[in-house]
């Protein structure tokens, strides 16, 4: 029988008896091991981490060390999906109004939390021609999204109760530094009047400029390869349910960041109130 099988498929007897008796490696079981929690953290997070970011993870969470040419020779192996990518439109605001103030002026690394917040609006679709939107705040210290909002309108009402829900969760005690783009919700006067009731500075984009918030732009283009874009939305609800868990679950919580020295934005800003 053994003698029939390996002439129709053309192996050799002692090949076959070879592979029949093969004892694992160490290697070989290292390997093992190493793809069942590279698969964990793949699972984890959904597909969203490189194997830069699992590097971090495979350190921080499970003492491994291993180089990412490791790591991509392993995940290569595997054959696992990838992730959809997609490039997300721009959907900024057209105004050109050429006296607001810029602040901020590119210098994106605070030294400590609560010194300059950064936000911006997105849209994601729930149907055809039918969208809602996110708000959301970043602190500039731990890239943390400290507030954020979905509504079936961007106007200013979203910005005022997103900014609302930013000043009620961190409740800064000094003047702080908040950076927008020229949108029109964030120069009405309902929105301006909230900024100087709490002591709080605008800080404006350049027209057409994005490199000026780049790291909101940032965020927003991660948040769509990552999440927004690998999924159909048919409601609010579900897109609510949806940022949730990558926001406050695996952005804020579990992503190693670069800026962070690839601390997640809770650990840098734990890090911080411990000194």
């Amino acid at each position: 029988m053994i003698q029939t099988l390996c002439r129709v498929l053309r192996v050799n007897r002692s090949t076959y008896y070879q592979l029949l008796n093969h004892t694992p490696s160490k290697r070989d079981l290292e390997n093992q091991k190493y793809r069942k929690l590279i698969l964990e953290i793949y699972i984890q997070s959904k597909k969203r981490l490189g194997t830069r970011k699992i590097k971090v993870i495979l350190l921080r969470d499970y003492g491994v060390k291993l180089s990412e040419g490791r790591i991509y020779r392993l995940m290569k192996t595997m054959a696992l999906p990838k992730m959809s990518t997609f490039k997300p439109h721009n959907n900024r605001d057209k105004q050109n109004p050429h006296q607001s103030p810029n602040l901020l002026k590119q210098q994106f690394n605070p030294s400590a939390p609560n010194q300059v917040w950064t936000t911006d609006f997105t849209y994601i679709s729930i149907g055809p021609k039918k969208f809602v939107y996110l708000c959301a705040i970043l602190d500039l210290f731990s890239r943390k999204v400290i507030a954020w909002k979905i509504s079936p309108k961007i106007d200013a009402q979203l910005a005022i109760e997103t900014l609302q829900q930013a000043i009620k969760s961190r409740k800064p005690t000094q003047s702080l530094i908040f950076h927008s783009d020229q949108g029109s919700q964030f120069k009405t006067q309902a929105f301006r009047k909230l900024l100087d009731e709490n002591n709080i500075l605008a800080s404006y984009s350049k027209p057409g400029y994005p490199y000026d918030n780049s790291v909101t732009e940032v965020f927003f283009k991660y948040l769509k390869l990552r999440e927004i874009n690998r999924k159909t939305f048919h409601s609010i609800q579900e897109v609510q349910l949806s940022c949730f868990e990558y926001i406050e679950c695996f952005y804020n919580n579990y992503n190693p960041h670069s800026a962070n020295q690839e601390l997640t934005p809770n650990q840098k800003e734990m890090e911080y109130f411990k000194i």
